[in-house]
């Protein structure tokens, strides 16, 4: 296992104050605040340590309600809304300096048979042959307004490989818009096991990575760069996902995205998740800000 894993399984396994109170603290971030998808990602796990081992999170429904502060640690309260015979409920408060930053709710199920099927998985390359974060960020260090974003996103992403199908949006944006649509395979940077390989830890690692490149759709459909760019200014607003089917987040996943729509200074970007076997995994949408910035 990497060590920039076992950093981020260590910022997810949070430490419990209190009976249904949890905190956890945050890693340095891309920008002066806490990345939504950590935020989220710890606060399923705070969900998920109050409710039995054999319901599996299968919704989650965020709001990013002020941005986080990385230097302080985050509360996690949780109010145990309900637990019935086959679905129990949560609802999370993540608080800094007094005031909520972040609401969640999230579902959990016991397992059950039930009617299946699924949209098929969409044609990709193998992972495999395409280029690693390493290999590709250096080659576009020129797309950046700030040459040190390059190091930086090495940094912060060193956990996950995160492999794009296509240019990201800041390589391609001086080419004009192009189909709203992107996709990249990603999977944990080294394997898990032991104690801490338990279902609901690959489901919170698939949300923290969730929110890394979800917008970028968004981005193509106007031949913008994004805020390494300079050319945009954004942040998460709301985020949901539903989880279908089991799935390892250290086996590769096809995060095949798209937007269907963006207005009011908003963008919306819906995505899939499929196993490298071509099973449906979990669904996405979040609905981020994406204004131009003002002459």
């Amino acid at each position: 296992m990497s060590e920039a894993l076992q950093g981020l399984l260590d910022l997810l396994d949070l430490e419990q104050i209190e009976e249904n109170i949890f905190r956890g603290d945050s890693h340095r971030s891309l920008v002066p605040r806490v990345f939504g998808g950590q935020v989220a990602a710890q606060a399923l796990v705070s969900a998920g340590r109050t409710v039995p081992a054999d319901r599996a999170a299968h919704s989650l429904h965020a709001y990013f309600l002020r941005p986080g502060d990385p230097g302080v640690p985050i509360v996690y309260t949780v109010d145990r809304i309900r637990d019935g015979r086959s679905f129990t409920t949560r609802r999370v408060v993540a608080v800094q300096h007094g005031k909520p930053i972040f609401h969640l709710s999230a579902s959990f199920q016991a397992y059950e048979e039930g009617l299946e099927h699924q949209e098929p998985m969409p044609a990709a390359p193998d992972p495999e042959s395409l280029p690693t974060a390493a290999e590709m960020l250096p080659r576009h260090a020129h797309f950046f307004s700030d040459p040190g974003v390059v190091d930086r996103l090495l940094e912060v992403r060193a956990a996950v490989d995160l492999r794009y199908v296509e240019e990201p949006p800041y390589a391609t944006a001086a080419q004009g818009p192009r189909e709203a649509r992107s996709q990249v395979w990603f999977r944990t940077n080294g394997k898990l096991g032991g104690a801490v390989d338990q279902p609901l830890l690959h489901v919170c690692l698939a949300t923290y990575v969730s929110d890394m490149t979800l917008l970028d759709s968004v981005l193509l459909a106007h031949g913008r760069g994004g805020w390494a760019a300079g050319d945009v200014v954004g942040a998460s607003l709301d985020h949901a996902m539903w989880f279908h089917r089991p799935f390892r987040a250290d086996e590769w996943l096809l995060y095949d995205q798209q937007s269907p729509s963006s207005s009011g200074g908003r963008g919306l970007g819906q995505a899939r998740i499929y196993t490298a076997d071509g099973r449906l995994a979990a669904s996405v949408i979040q609905e981020g800000l994406v204004r131009v910035p003002r002459a």
